[in-house]
């Protein structure tokens, strides 16, 4: 335990994700320690993020105007829209160049056991797109666990009444992987989205 500003830095550091006390306590010693315009350039960093950045008023992806540059984008087809749990995972599929459509974040998974119900996500915004008929497709791109995958089977069976196809993004196994290291579900998972060669 230390005094002062240095434990408040080390208590502050040790509340975001993954941070854990030793870790939170190596970062304070190295702001300690670091230049005085590196500390600034991160403490302004910090500052701008929280002024600037905001969610999109269309999909919920991060945006430092109204819209996010995917939203702004007139090349992207309205007709696909891919729906995701964070912003985090727009990026994941963007690296990809291979998705030419709109997303959608739901803010999160359902998940009973915290308490996040489809009321928690922005389902009644993802429905409230759909219904100008203008998606004919939507692709679950929810994460392969027990609440990505509730999320996923929660809004196929929402939207599936609508006409619009639903898709879910093929799962496996990795590539350059060992089949005798996959666990049962992702071996399972491998057989039913196999494909014709």
């Amino acid at each position: 335990m230390y005094e002062g500003a240095i434990q408040d830095l080390i208590d502050e550091l040790g509340r975001l994700p993954g941070v854990g006390p030793k870790s939170a306590q190596r970062i304070a010693f190295h702001i300690l320690s670091a230049d005085p315009a590196d500390v600034t350039r991160l403490a302004t960093a910090l500052r701008k993020v929280k002024e600037l950045v905001r969610f999109c008023t269309t999909c919920y992806n991060v945006a430092e105007s109204e819209q996010c540059r995917i939203c702004r984008d007139p090349r992207r087809t309205d007709e696909v829209l891919c729906v995701v749990e964070e912003p985090k995972d727009v990026v994941a599929i963007e690296r990809t160049g291979e998705f030419r459509g709109r997303y959608h974040v739901l803010g999160g998974a359902i998940n009973p056991l915290e308490g996040v119900g489809p009321d928690n996500l922005r389902v009644r915004e993802l429905m409230a797109r759909l219904s100008s008929g203008e998606v004919k497709e939507l692709i679950l791109a929810t994460d392969p666990n027990t609440e990505g995958e509730a999320t996923a089977t929660y809004l196929a069976l929402m939207v599936k009444p609508m006409g619009i196809a639903v898709t879910r993004l093929a799962s496996g196994l990795p590539v350059g992987g060992d089949l005798e290291y996959a666990d049962e579900i992702t071996l399972g998972r491998a057989f039913e989205g196999r494909r014709a060669v």
